[in-house]
């Protein structure tokens, strides 16, 4: 079933790209959500590709949720029904790109073109000058289908140096801001990217004075002045049906496993479900009348001591496991359920035992990127983003579909009615495909539902 708004409705709208990763995205995306959330403007902010960490900053300089945007994980119908809709209700509309602003198929310039939004390019310009206006002046000229809105430069060590790249860009390419070279502007990170909100009251109160540094940095600019009106048109609504209704799902949710996307909670409401969050930190027990299980990323090579010792709940998802639950564990969610987890200072800990595998963190090496994961129930659309890699295990049922590479991507186990990947998935890529892995029907014998293909047959 299928509803459609007809209105087209505008709003100002800015798409900030870089030339690169690293370049301060992020700072000066924020850094406008909140110069605008101080004039009294309602600001919309998305992020283009998939993402749990840079989105926690944004929606605390925005004061509201930030949605993925992303023209293969999600579709182009999702992506524009979540901007008409943002232009029903906001005063501007942001949206942070992905590393270089023409890199990975679709792009952040592809999601700009598609849908006629400005782009701001951020440019650190340590370390260069005039050459600083030919990077930009290659940016804005690359492609013809896009409006390009002009130049951000970043660590600008002096105003002399602002002023030779001012001095070196055509007429036609604007210098709409500039930011200093400060370490008090410069984001927190680790392994997985910047370090996300909610760790600390100090880390939070410290991020939210630098958020307020760089707001008060860009309110002079012209890039503090909003951007063209852009007209969006509505999308098809597919309204999802509530093929979990009474279904209660159990969602890990603490410091040790906080990568949800808030549009796989919506759809799980949507479809009739009942969210109950448990801390597999804290708690000793699963919630009350358990029907699915879903252990999503996070950081558990953090935490991993404190997740061993929680012998109750690890008892309690044994339980649940040996009564045929059916359980969904992504990435970090993997490596708890796995038999021992190595973290980053080389100490092994042991895990929960669910799946056969040890879990090991690397610093370097890892995955990321888009891929497909092929199960039984159906393909639904995802993204790999770790660094860890996991020994002796079961025999992967699949492997997840690179979206541009033909090498196998991340394996897919399945355990009982346990589906363990490192892919996190984007549930409204394929609703029908999550109902039948969560869905907690069991035959007159007490069998796991046709579909759930359990490791004995392999």
């Amino acid at each position: 079933m299928t509803t459609e708004n007809t209105a087209t409705r505008h709003c100002p709208a800015l798409l900030v790209g870089a030339m690169a990763s690293g370049q301060g995205k992020t700072t000066v995306t924020a850094a406008l959500a909140r110069h605008h959330r101080r004039q009294g403007r309602k600001v919309a902010v998305f992020k283009t590709g998939p993402d749990y960490l840079d989105p926690q900053i944004l929606a605390m300089a925005a004061g509201s949720p930030v949605e993925p945007l992303d023209l293969w994980m999600a579709g182009e119908a999702w992506c524009r029904q979540q901007l008409h809709q943002a232009a029903g209700w906001a005063d501007l509309i942001l949206i942070e790109g992905a590393m270089g602003l023409f890199d990975g198929t679709p792009s952040s310039g592809d999601l700009a073109a598609r849908f006629d939004i400005p782009v701001a390019c951020v440019l650190n310009a340590r370390g260069m000058a005039q050459t600083a206006a030919a990077i930009a002046l290659g940016l804005a000229r690359y492609r013809d289908d896009i409006r390009f809105h002009g130049l951000v430069t970043n660590a600008v060590g002096s105003e002399r140096h602002r002023q030779l790249i001012a001095d070196s860009l055509p007429a036609d390419i604007a210098l709409l801001a500039t930011l200093p070279r400060r370490d008090e502007l410069a984001l927190p990170s680790r392994h997985l990217g910047l370090i996300q909100t909610g760790e600390s009251t100090e880390r939070d109160a410290e991020l939210d004075r630098q958020l307020d540094t760089a707001a008060a940095t860009l309110a002079e600019s012209p890039l503090a002045e909003l951007p063209p009106a852009v007209a969006f048109t509505p999308g098809k609504t597919d309204i999802p049906e509530r093929t979990l209704a009474g279904c209660r799902i159990a969602i890990a949710r603490d410091a040790a496993f906080t990568f949800h996307y808030a549009a796989n909670l919506r759809l799980l409401e949507a479809m009739g479900a009942k969210l109950c969050f448990f801390s597999p930190l804290t708690d000793s027990t699963l919630p009350n009348g358990t029907d699915a299980i879903w252990l999503p990323g996070g950081y558990p090579e953090l935490h991993a001591a404190e997740l061993a010792a929680n012998h109750a709940m690890i008892t309690s998802l044994h339980a649940a496991w040996q009564r045929g639950t059916p359980m969904l564990a992504e990435c970090g969610g993997m490596l708890y359920l796995q038999e021992q987890l190595t973290d980053l200072d080389g100490v092994t800990h042991t895990m929960a035992g669910l799946l056969p595998g040890r879990g090991e963190m690397r610093t370097k090496r890892g995955c990321q990127g888009m891929q497909s994961a092929p199960l039984p129930e159906g393909t639904l659309r995802g993204h790999a983003h770790h660094h860890a890699r996991s020994h002796d295990t079961l025999p992967p049922i699949a492997y997840g579909i690179r979206s541009s590479h033909p090498a196998p991507g991340e394996a897919i186990y399945r355990h009982g009615a346990l589906t363990a990947s490192f892919l996190h998935l984007f549930f409204p890529s394929n609703p029908t495909a999550l109902a039948q892995l969560l869905m907690p029907v069991h035959d007159n014998a007490g069998n796991i539902p046709t579909g759930k293909v359990s490791d004995t047959t392999l």
